[in-house]
């Protein structure tokens, strides 16, 4: 499957953004919190500055790209809350909703990430996010209306294989971010980067499986296994390309 069928010119693949509304972001707090008295306080304020980062990046990319970037809101909760995609619930994990630009995080997660994948540190949480706005980005370069319409035509088996590819593009997005985000303001640390990694290895379709069922069946794969997640991470962050993150042209993934 090429670029040019899912609408992605390898070459200007942010154009087609330029008249995207802007959004405000929004953590959906009612009440002042204080990040020096309240652990979750903390892990909000950490959230909306990898949000901020992520909008910086990317607003620089699409606008080298001609485009410009709409940014996405983000929406913090616990147990359940309602979406333009249907009821969010916290067991669904961090999600991307296209129908109102919005990235829904149960801050639970993080924990559940640290404890039952143990996935935990602050750059294995931004690379979580970073992956949500990847598929934000998908939204504003048409990629994910494309492969919305290709549903239909499918069997699951075979949209799963397109869902593959989707999930995998927005690892190397998240990849994408981080390289150029330390570069305009360096802030990893010895081992961040092993700590994403090692985040997405752990929720891999695979190992997630293995892990729950005893069983892997690659066909029910949505997200790749954790070698491609990682893979794609490592490729999107290395080279800080956007054409690198095409999954749709690869052979192999």
């Amino acid at each position: 499957m090429g670029s040019y069928f899912f609408g992605i010119n390898p070459s200007t693949l942010l154009g087609v953004a330029e008249n995207v509304q802007n959004a405000s972001s929004s953590a959906g707090q009612s009440h002042p919190i204080d990040p020096r008295t309240d652990p979750e306080a903390a892990m909000v304020s950490e959230v909306k500055k990898v949000l901020a980062m992520t909008e910086d990046t990317w607003r620089v990319l699409f606008k080298q790209a001609g485009g410009q970037y709409g940014r996405p809101h983000l929406v913090l909760f616990r147990g359940a809350t309602p979406t333009a995609c249907g009821t969010g619930q916290a067991a669904m994990g961090p999600f991307y909703c296209p129908g109102d630009q919005k990235v829904y995080l149960d801050l639970g997660f993080f924990n559940e990430m640290a404890r039952r994948f143990h996935a935990g540190g602050d750059f294995a949480r931004a690379y979580v996010i970073a992956h949500e706005i990847g598929h934000h980005v998908q939204h504003l370069t048409g990629v994910t209306e494309k492969t919305d319409a290709m549903r239909s035509r499918m069997s699951k088996s075979e949209y799963n294989r397109v869902s593959v590819r989707v999930e995998l593009q927005a690892d190397c997005y998240a990849g994408v971010w981080a390289h150029h985000a330390n570069r305009s303001r360096p802030f990893l640390d010895p081992g961040d980067v092993e700590e994403a990694l090692k985040a997405a290895n752990a929720i891999g379709d695979d190992t997630l499986q293995r892990q729950s069922r005893g069983v892997v069946v690659p066909d029910s794969f949505t997200h790749g296994s954790s070698a491609q997640r990682v893979r794609w991470f490592r490729a999107g962050f290395e080279t800080g390309s956007i054409k690198t993150c095409d999954t749709f042209a690869a052979k192999s993934l």
